[in-house]
This record gives structure tokens, sequence and C-alpha cells, in this order.
């Protein structure tokens, strides 16, 4: 099976999770026996463009009109059996689903964000969860708001481009939704069930984990929905040490935070922004791994790699954590409502609980987001949707 991956990567010196995802999918179907051709632009290559490049620009997100003749001579020259679609904005544009479907070839679409609604992707803003431009025909909220990369302007174009493509969105063959979150948020914009398939994203198994270190660790981006505010409020209500050490790696707008609270307190180290290795070492340093987002994240990799590596996580009850965690026995840690108090009462459940549900944490891993288990199911899907692509010829 040939298959053309399309994605406009995210700009390289801000770590992008999903780029990591696209990549390491790409891989796996590959070392599956795949025919595999990215599609792919950079947001990086922006800065480089001529002054006639960047002119187009703003209409790029809408029409995407160089890569819409770019992926038509591909799929003349290679003849794709499917498309498989992550992120279009802003040089690809959704547009390519109607060229892709021009030439006979089914697309289909890993949902990683709510941008069919949302002008951001977020659902958040100023520091809160936002539906505002839900049910409207125009999202005019997102340009009051400056929602998408802080310009009115932009806001506009792409709230326009979100319109004017709703019907596009719509003619997606089949959509992989990576949780059950994004599955009601594929249904709740219109799209009937039965093009939606629930499967998440995974990461190659790290191999047998090591015995579970001391403490927690929270590495992410230090950015408000990302939770460290909420953290360091539900950590303060213990007692200087007596739940062990708080490791919090990550850089960005709240680090003073970080800084302060390393600065006023026994029990909490600040490691700054680690690379890999640097997370794996910390990572195995701790006992309980904390994904305690503010807004609706989809998939936090930081779960992925902590129950990869046997790590049980404490996470808040947003977006697609609960999903990821699990409840019942074979749960990979604890939930606790996205509230101080709830947190802070969660802390030394987790911590006396982190020995026993360390087997719990792999297990679900292995059997829910292995590469082995989820590169079968990608592949199933391909198939399913070729054939019917081809029935409807």
């Amino acid at each position: 099976m040939k298959v053309v991956v399309a994605h406009n990567r995210y700009r390289e010196a801000i770590p992008s999770g999903e780029n990591v995802m696209v990549d390491t999918e790409i891989s796996q179907l590959r070392a599956a026996g795949l025919d595999v051709i990215p599609f792919q632009r950079s947001s990086d290559a922006i800065e480089t463009m001529s002054a006639a490049q960047k002119a187009l620009l703003p209409v790029s997100p809408m029409l995407g009109i160089a890569a819409q003749r770019d992926l038509a001579a591909l799929i003349e020259a290679e003849k794709p059996d499917i498309i498989h679609l992550h992120n279009p904005y802003p040089l690809i544009s959704p547009r390519v689903i109607r060229t892709a479907h021009r030439h006979g070839v089914p697309i289909i679409q890993t949902v990683h964000n709510y941008r069919q609604v949302c002008s951001s992707g977020l659902y958040f803003r100023d520091g809160h969860n936002c539906h505002d431009c839900r049910g409207k025909l125009l999202g005019w909220p997102a340009v009051k708001h400056r929602c998408y990369r802080g310009s009115a302007a932009q806001s506009a174009i792409m709230a326009t481009t979100l319109a004017v493509h709703r019907p596009t969105w719509r003619s997606v063959d089949r959509y992989i939704a990576l949780t059950d979150k994004i599955a009601a948020h594929l249904a709740d914009y219109g799209i009937p069930a039965e093009r939606v398939v629930i499967k998440p994203n995974g990461l190659p198994d790290p191999g047998r984990p090591d015995p579970i270190g001391e403490g927690f660790l929270y590495g992410a981006r230090l950015s408000p929905e990302k939770g460290l505010g909420l953290l360091l409020d539900a950590w303060r209500r213990h007692p200087d040490g007596s739940l062990g050490t708080l490791r919090i790696a990550g850089d960005g707008e709240l680090r003073p935070l970080a800084e302060r609270a390393a600065a006023e307190r026994g029990d909490v180290t600040y490691l700054g922004p680690l690379d890999r290795a640097g997370m794996t070492a910390a990572r195995r340093a701790s006992a309980v791994v904390l994904a305690v987002p503010t807004w609706e994240d989809v998939l936090p990799t930081v779960v992925l790699e902590a129950m990869s590596a046997g790590r049980p996580v404490l996470g808040t009850a947003v977006g697609g954590v609960p999903y990821m965690i699990g409840d019942g026995p074979d749960a990979a840690g604890w939930l606790a409502e996205p509230d101080p108090a709830a947190l802070a009462a969660a802390l030394p459940v987790a911590r006396a609980g982190a020995a026993a549900a360390a087997s719990a944490a792999r297990d679900r891993y292995l059997r829910h987001f292995h590469p082995d288990v989820l590169t079968k199911r990608l592949i199933d899907i391909y198939a399913e949707v070729s054939r019917a692509g081809r029935s409807g010829r």
C-alpha cells in the first residue's frame, strides 16, 4: 500500500509533540512494509520566503495554492492509495482534501486539536477554557480576542477559513480521533459516527522499566494552560518535604514561578529545559509523573512517556487525560479535578500508591499504546477506507 502523509510542521524552535508523533508514525508504517511518501511543509520556511510569496501568506490557510499544485503533481506521479492528513495550517490548507478527491484518492485526517471550530485549536484563551465559537457560522469571538497568533487580522482570516472549509472538512472520508474527547468534538461538529474511529498515538517501546525512583516529576511547557500554577498551589498545601521531591522541567513564560518555588522550598527542584536524555533521567529518578493541564489537552505525550517507562501518572480530569490513564484496577494512575484542593488531596494518595501502580502503568501502555497495536490498527483503517474508495469509484 502506498500512503502520502501530509503535514505542516510546526516551528522546530518550539517543541511540538505533533511533529514527533507524525515522524514516529511514518517510521512505524515503513517498518511494517508500507510505502510512505511524506508531503510536508514547515512553518520555518516562512522566514526565508520571497516578498511575493509572503504577500500570498494571508490566503494560504484558505487556499494553499502552491501546495495544491504540488500535491496534484505528486498524486499523478505516485498514484497513492490513500492520503493521511495531519496539520494543514498555514501552508498546506484544508483544500488538499478537495485536491485528493478531485484525483479520486480517499483522505483521512488525524485530529490533534480542536481547529475545525477553534481558531487557536485549543478551546483555551486568557487563562480559561473557551467555547465561544462553537455553533457559530463565523467565529467572530476569535477575531475579537485575537486568538490566532495574537492578531485580529490573522484571526479574521483563520475564522473565515474555518467557515469556508466547513463543507470541506465534512467530506473527509475517515477521521482518526486520538481520544473519546476528540470523537465527541467531531460529533458536535456534525461528523457522522461511522466516519470517526478512535486510535491514539503511541511511542516506541523504551524497554523494560527501571525500578521506580522517588517523588514527582512535572515536565511540560511552562505556560498557564499546562497547570504549573495549579500544581504549585496544591503542593504548598503540604509541609515542606512531606511528599518527597517535586522536580520541575521545562521552560516558558511561567519559569519565574518554578524558580521561586525552588528557592522557597527544599522539596522543589527546578531542572530547567531538558533534552530527551535529560527527561529520561529525570523520569527514572521519580516515582510519579504529573500531567495537570487546565485546558482540554488532547493526548499529552508526557503521559505516554510515563506509562511506557512504568511510571504511574497523576493527572487532571480534562481533555484526553482520563482516556489515557483509564479507570478501575488497570488504571495507569489517578485523576483529580483541576482544582488546588482536589489535586492537593490526590498527591499523598499517589505517593503512597506509586509502587503498586507502576506495573499497571506499563501494562496499559503495552495493551493500548504500543506501536505493534496501533500500527496494525492504522493499517486496518487504511485498508478499509481504500476499499470503500475503490468501490465508490
